[in-house]
């Protein structure tokens, strides 16, 4: 049976090939993708991909790629041994990204390894797609505020307990948020229903620059990082040694 994917996020179909090699439809989301199940007939505003499909017992059916901000993508791939285990294939476009800590082989004992022998700071790390997949800056400086740590903490500073803490703090917030739907703060955020996500009504840090802090009451700082923003708490998450570059 060949069942749908993901990793990050990439989302893969893999396909029966008549010339017998592994192949799959794979599709990146990018900021704002969905892929919609229709009717033969039906239209979706801003559909990037359309195919028209035979199902053995629904009849004719058509799917579309939507995606509004065009960062998205949808290609056939070829499909590739992963590192961990060569008998799980994925598509070539995704055997650089790393397992997120809610894949049932996520390596905890590999990544707090990885982690030590990184030269860069936490959040950076979280971010890097090549150690830990399905962290945004959303759920990154929320993960981090829970486990009360500076998003500029050197990560071979950390503790194999104070790693371990953290990915219960990101394990913890990626399943909430995937419980309330997702984080949506306009109208391009929405599920194939066309329905908002209400994670954002759960936030204790990103966006909430100026407010009290939810366990201590202190008022929630935003700073500049890699473009975008770190919010977090300067009482609860103390930034404990500065990274020394050579």
């Amino acid at each position: 049976m060949l069942v749908p994917q993901r990793r990050g996020k990439f989302m893969w179909i893999p396909l029966e090939s008549a010339q017998n090699h592994a192949e799959a439809l794979v599709v990146h989301l990018g900021m704002s993708g969905q892929v919609l199940l229709r009717g033969p007939q039906a239209e979706d505003v801003l559909t990037r991909v359309r195919l028209d499909l035979e199902h053995p017992q629904h009849g004719a059916v058509r799917l579309n790629f939507v995606d509004q901000r065009i960062f998205g993508s949808m290609a056939l791939d070829a499909l590739v041994p992963t590192r961990d285990r060569p008998s799980e294939l994925v598509p070539t476009q995704v055997s650089h990204i790393a397992r997120d800590p809610l894949d049932v082989h996520f390596d905890e004992a590999l990544f707090t390894a990885r982690l030590a022998g990184k030269k860069t700071t936490i959040k950076r790390a979280l971010l890097d797609q090549t150690l830990i997949s399905g962290i945004g800056n959303i759920y990154a400086d929320e993960a981090l505020w829970a486990a009360r740590i500076h998003y500029e903490q050197p990560t071979a500073s950390l503790s194999r307990p104070r790693v371990r803490a953290l990915l219960a703090e990101v394990r913890a917030v990626l399943t909430n948020a995937l419980a309330e739907g997702g984080t949506s703060f306009d109208s391009q955020y929405l599920n194939v229903n066309g329905q908002s996500g209400y994670f954002s009504h759960s936030l204790n840090a990103y966006g909430q620059q100026g407010k009290p802090c939810a366990r201590c009451n202190r008022l929630i700082v935003r700073e500049k990082f890699m473009n975008r923003g770190s919010h977090f708490c300067p009482r609860c998450q103390r930034l404990r040694l500065r990274l020394r570059l050579p």
